[in-house]
């Protein structure tokens, strides 16, 4: 897997890249939208709480299948309440290091319960 930020367009606004380019050979793990939730139920009411137990819970289901965070491709972050941009940045450069995914991030207006208040989609890969 080759990431990329072309000299043509603008340089990514955080720690992230452009484009990803895989290989035809790849095993593809694609999760369902995960939530800020622990395995005992609990939901943080705090959206930088919660965004950092939806990583963990993504890394969980990388080990499952194998992988580990350098396997991400892409990440989509849904939110449903602003936050400090530079804390959300820090948050995600901690977690994920070095590895720059691409990613999309979007302001929605709900998602299935009111105490959610972050959902993340989560691409991966092994070539």
């Amino acid at each position: 897997m080759t990431f990329r930020n072309p000299d043509t367009i603008h340089s990514p606004l955080a720690s992230y890249s452009h484009q990803a380019e895989v290989s035809a050979n790849a095993k593809w793990l694609v999760m369902s939208g995960q939530l800020g939730m622990k395995k005992d139920g609990q939901v943080p009411e705090n959206v930088i709480d919660q965004l950092e137990v939806t990583l963990d819970n993504i890394f969980l289901n990388l080990e499952a299948a194998g992988m580990n965070k350098k396997n991400l491709v892409k990440l989509i972050f849904y939110f449903v309440e602003k936050h400090d941009a530079a804390q959300r940045r820090s948050v995600i450069k901690d977690k994920l290091g070095e590895h720059h995914p691409c990613m999309t991030v979007i302001y929605i207006s709900g998602l299935a319960s009111d105490a959610y208040k972050v959902e993340i989609d989560a691409w991966a890969c092994s070539e």
